[in-house]
């Protein structure tokens, strides 16, 4: 998988930290981040055939935050 542009993009996080992969997301002033994540055609057909999506969240020991993965545009666009 890997993070995708996307028309709303507003914020990129680790932009200059090499240890990780920059990801653009859209953020809004009550803190909610938004990221899309295109997926190899291998993650698409295990993904298919599973019905399985793990996340896998680095919390460093901090608060857990609420996650929402979803398939659906979050603006209604198909």
């Amino acid at each position: 998988m890997k993070p995708l542009e996307f028309k709303q993009v507003n914020v990129r996080f680790a932009k200059d930290q090499p240890e990780y992969r920059t990801l653009p997301a859209y953020k809004d002033d009550a803190g909610e981040v938004i990221s899309c994540w295109g997926l190899t055609w291998k993650e698409r057909l295990t993904l298919l055939f599973t019905g399985k999506l793990w996340l896998r969240i680095y919390t460093f020991n901090d608060t857990l935050q609420p996650q929402l993965p979803c398939v659906e545009d979050p603006w209604g666009k198909k």
